[in-house]
């Protein structure tokens, strides 16, 4: 028998199913975290960098800023919305 087919006691299989659940919750937050970083870097770097160099100037940096802000608040405003939904 195979691992998936094989009987096993009450609380072992709780405990893999538990592991199981927290390392999938890890994964996605991992996912989501790398996705965000990717989708805010991208629109807010091709937004705000207008003149690419060693380092932002004071427009580029707060650009930035309102930018990732904007973009946190609108993940928030999504997140509780599908979250929140009827039920």
């Amino acid at each position: 028998m195979d691992s998936f087919s094989s009987p096993s006691s009450g609380s072992s299989s709780h405990f893999n199913s538990e592991d199981f659940k927290d390392q999938l919750k890890t994964q996605l937050a991992q996912a989501y975290a790398e996705e965000f970083l990717e989708t805010v870097r991208g629109k807010c770097f091709e937004k705000c960098i207008t003149k690419p160099g060693s380092s932002l100037s004071g427009s580029e940096s707060s650009c930035v800023s309102r930018c990732v802000e904007r973009y946190i608040e609108a993940t928030g405003i999504i997140s509780k919305a599908l979250f929140s939904g009827p039920r």
